[in-house]
């Protein structure tokens, strides 16, 4: 018999106390009920009850989920019926993953101010896709996508990036035709989009700044000085990239 795969539970069990003594003070109140309630899924912790067969008498305990929309076990029903809904959504052209990355220098601006800068990251990567669409010398067309946030990678490590599924193509501007992309190269040019993102996030993100509404403390507190917060300016090439979806 194949032996039990480990889950994102016994992860969380084997380490919760080591994860809160580092990142406890930087964890919201929902971020910490998330992991307790991973933790606690389907254990004697939550409660439970006992399924008992009428003719052996043989006893099975259930132990209640979390329910918690974060856990992987609780949200596998809507997850697939949140899939096929989507589904249902999808035009027969071709799609392409998009996918919008930020540089480890801002991504850990987003432990103190996930709001912020989350909010950043999906309303510049909209623009990006929206305006850079429009251009009748690409595509000239209005498009519509599907964005979801993913905050750490398959190393669970702080990672915050943006995947965007893009269908092949959009309206015309006045809505009367269907204006599809070149069939010989990828959605829209690379090199224009990454620019573009680039330039926008960090107007967003100054300007955020200048307004007082990120906040620097612990570890971030030398970046609430001017200098030292433009200092934070990644390179000129950010990670961005994009494939054919499936």
């Amino acid at each position: 018999m194949n032996p039990r795969q480990p889950e994102m539970a016994d992860i969380v069990r084997t380490h919760h106390n080591e994860f809160l003594a580092r990142w406890n003070p930087v964890l919201s109140r929902e971020q910490r009920k998330a992991l307790r309630d991973i933790r606690d899924c389907r254990t004697a912790a939550l409660g439970g009850r006992v399924q008992q067969c009428d003719r052996c008498g043989h006893r099975v305990i259930l132990y209640n989920s979390c329910r918690n929309r974060h856990c992987p076990k609780c949200q596998a029903t809507a997850r697939a019926r949140w899939l096929a809904q989507r589904e249902a959504d999808l035009l027969p052209v071709p799609y392409f993953h998009v996918v919008f990355t930020l540089p480890s220098q801002i991504g850990r601006l987003a432990l103190q101010n996930p709001k912020q800068i989350y909010a950043i990251l999906f309303r510049t990567a909209a623009a990006t896709l929206l305006e850079t669409a429009r251009d009748p010398r690409l595509l000239g067309a209005h498009i519509g996508f599907l964005s979801v946030l993913h905050t750490w990678g398959q190393n669970l490590h702080l990672h915050p990036h943006l995947h965007c599924v893009v269908p092949g193509g959009g309206l015309s501007p006045d809505g009367s035709r269907w204006i599809a992309c070149r069939k010989d190269s990828f959605f829209l040019p690379y090199k224009v989009l990454s620019r573009l993102f680039r330039k926008l996030f960090l107007l967003a993100l100054g300007k955020a700044f200048r307004n007082g509404q990120l906040h620097l403390s612990g570890e971030l507190r030398d970046l609430a000085k001017p200098a030292a917060f433009q200092a934070l300016r990644p390179p000129a090439r950010w990670a961005l990239w994009g494939s054919p979806a499936a």
